[in-house]
C-alpha cells in the first residue's frame, strides 16, 4: 500500500452512477449560476448570499431534494444551504427551487467534511441536518458512517452556542451508534432527555422515509443542542 492511500481519509459515501434526465442536465447547465455555490469561493457570508443576517440552516446529504425545498418553502424566515454528492439530486433540487421560486434556498455540490473546513467561520450555523445518512450496514464498513466522534467535533465548532443538530436514521443499528456518539460528546445537550430518541420535531417526511416505513422500517431522530 503506498502513503498516499494509506494517508487517504474515510469517505462516508460513494458517488454512485446514474444516467441525468434532459431536466436534470438542463437544470445544472442553466440554474447552477443561480442557485449552486462553489468550495473554491471560500468563507460564505450569509449576507452576501441571501442578502439578509436569518437563521441558517446547513443540510448534509439530501438526495433528491423534496424534504429541503418543502422545509424552505414552510420556513421562508430561514436560510438553508444544502450539499450532496450525487449530480441527478443537484439537477432534481436546481429544478425545483425554480420551480417553487425560492429564495432561501442554494445548493452544494461536493465532500461535507471539506465544505465546513473551508466555507463556515466558526460559530456560523445555526442548525445542522443530516437525515438519512449511508448506513453502512455492514459491521466491517461501520467506520465509513458519517457520525463518528471527529466529524461531531467539526459540526460543533461551526455551530453557534443554541444551535440544533439534527440526526435521523431507519437503521436501529446507526441509531444506536448515534446516540453513543452524541451522548458522549461534551459539546452538545439532549434535547428530549439522556438517552432519549426525538419524537417532536418540525421534519418533512421523505420519500426514502415513506418507502422505508412501507417496508416496515422503524425512524429515529436525536435533537442535540450545541452548549
Amino acid at each position: 500500500m503506498t502513503e498516499e492511500l494509506r494517508n487517504r481519509p474515510i469517505r462516508s459515501y460513494v458517488v454512485r452512477g446514474g444516467r441525468l434526465t434532459p431536466s436534470q442536465e438542463q437544470a445544472i447547465n442553466t440554474l447552477w449560476p443561480v442557485y449552486g455555490l462553489e468550495k473554491d469561493q471560500g468563507l460564505i457570508k450569509r449576507e452576501d448570499v441571501f442578502e439578509r443576517s436569518a437563521e441558517l440552516v446547513f443540510e448534509i446529504g439530501f438526495g433528491m431534494g423534496d424534504s429541503l425545498v418543502a422545509m424552505a418553502a414552510e420556513h421562508p424566515e430561514r436560510d438553508y444551504i444544502g450539499i450532496d454528492v450525487h449530480p441527478p439530486g443537484i439537477g432534481t433540487i436546481l429544478r425545483d427551487i425554480k420551480i417553487a421560486d425560492l429564495k432561501n434556498l442554494r445548493v452544494m455540490q461536493g465532500d461535507a467534511m471539506e465544505v465546513l473546513q473551508t466555507c463556515f467561520e466558526d460559530n456560523e450555523l445555526d442548525r445542522v441536518q443530516i437525515f438519512f445518512p449511508d448506513p453502512w450496514h455492514k459491521k466491517r464498513h461501520h467506520k465509513r458512517r458519517m457520525i463518528q466522534p471527529a466529524f461531531v467535533s467539526e459540526l460543533a465548532a461551526k455551530m453557534r452556542s443554541g444551535g440544533i443538530l439534527h440526526l435521523a436514521t431507519d437503521w436501529e443499528n446507526y441509531a444506536e451508534q448515534m446516540m453513543e456518539v452524541m451522548s458522549a460528546s461534551e459539546q452538545f445537550r439532549n434535547l428530549a432527555g439522556e438517552g432519549n430518541f426525538a419524537e417532536d420535531h418540525e421534519r418533512v417526511e421523505t420519500k426514502f422515509e415513506r418507502r422505508g416505513r412501507r417496508l416496515g422500517h422503524g425512524v429515529w431522530d436525536l435533537l442535540f443542542e450545541k452548549k
